[in-house]
């Protein structure tokens, strides 16, 4: 029979063996990781710069277990991000940087509103960008396995960007996830859309504002943003109006929503009549009513939430208004 003074000298020894399978492991997928990464072309000496030292970080791994169970109305969440300050804050911004948007604009075929909107969300206007060491972070998450299919080629595509020289390990910032910089790109999005806009040589979302505001052009673009047309717009719903068949799968002419007696709540429509569109309630009938047009699928390119979408677009708009 144990005794109590034997059970005590085992706990520590048990803690320490659950310690050291923890970090065997971590070496090992971390030795698989350098395996891989080295058969793709990532030299040596950046996976030294990278990965020498890494521990799985217990900061992330709390994080990511115990990310809030709640779903918030349409109303909470417009009132969180779509606040006094922030569009305070956005106005400043646009008007800190116009001719750089307006650059930007003739590039990209992508407005002011659109971009300062995500910019907004994303980061503050690039006041919140997250302090996490982004290798660091991808690499716990990626060995942890919950969602290791998912994080492990992020931080797979960390490494290339490293090794690109566009970064240093310890420049290469984000949230405990691996959203990194003022757009809030994961490193595979980093390598699809980011932009070096000023022609430095690197494409910087960490502090280069230019390269910033390009890359979020360029995401959308290549998104399938329209050029010179908007996101959606607020509408009056006529009384009595059967909302049972709405919602984004339900893609009607805009004509056809002003026959069944939709109105513009600014009183014009912003697109043309046969322009396909979808009317959404996001709080349910009684709430706020919008219809989108074809750029709305282009915003959820970046952030797949009808919610994202439409704070997006209603703070872009007050931005530049």
């Amino acid at each position: 029979m144990l005794t109590r003074r034997l059970l005590l000298a085992a706990a520590p020894a048990t803690v320490a063996a659950k310690a050291q399978a923890a970090s065997d492991s971590f070496a090992n997928f971390l030795a698989g990781i350098w395996t891989e990464a080295q058969r793709a072309g990532i030299s040596p000496t950046t996976l030294r710069g990278a990965l020498t030292g890494l521990a799985p970080n217990p900061g992330v791994l709390e994080r990511d277990r115990h990310q809030p169970e709640f779903t918030m109305t349409w109303a909470q969440y417009r009132a969180l991000l779509i606040t006094d300050k922030r569009i305070a804050a956005g106005r400043a911004a646009v008007r800190d940087n116009l001719r750089l948007l307006g650059a930007v604009r003739d590039r990209f075929g992508v407005g002011p509103a659109v971009i300062t909107g995500i910019w907004g969300l994303e980061s503050s206007f690039g006041t919140q960008t997250g302090d996490f060491h982004v290798v660091d972070a991808l690499a716990t998450l990626a060995w942890d396995g919950r969602r290791a299919s998912f994080f492990r080629p992020e931080l797979l595509a960390a490494l290339r960007i490293l090794n690109d020289g566009d970064v240093t390990p310890a420049g290469m910032t984000g949230s405990y996830a691996g959203a990194m910089g003022q757009p809030q790109f994961m490193p595979t999005s980093y390598l699809r859309y980011a932009v070096d806009f000023t022609g430095s040589g690197r494409r910087n979302i960490w502090t280069n504002r230019a390269d910033v505001l390009a890359s979020i052009a360029n995401y959308l673009a290549q998104s399938g943003w329209r050029p010179g047309q908007t996101w959606g717009q607020a509408v009056v719903l006529p009384a009595g109006f059967d909302a049972a068949d709405v919602g984004r799968s339900v893609r009607r002419p805009l004509a056809e929503w002003a026959r069944m007696g939709v109105r513009p709540l600014d009183g014009r429509w912003h697109a043309a009549a046969e322009t396909s569109t979808a009317l959404l309630l996001p709080g349910g009938a009684a709430g706020e009513a919008f219809v989108v047009y074809p750029n709305f699928a282009a915003i959820r390119r970046y952030n797949p939430s009808d919610f994202y979408a439409l704070a997006v677009g209603l703070l872009g708009d007050d931005l530049v208004a």
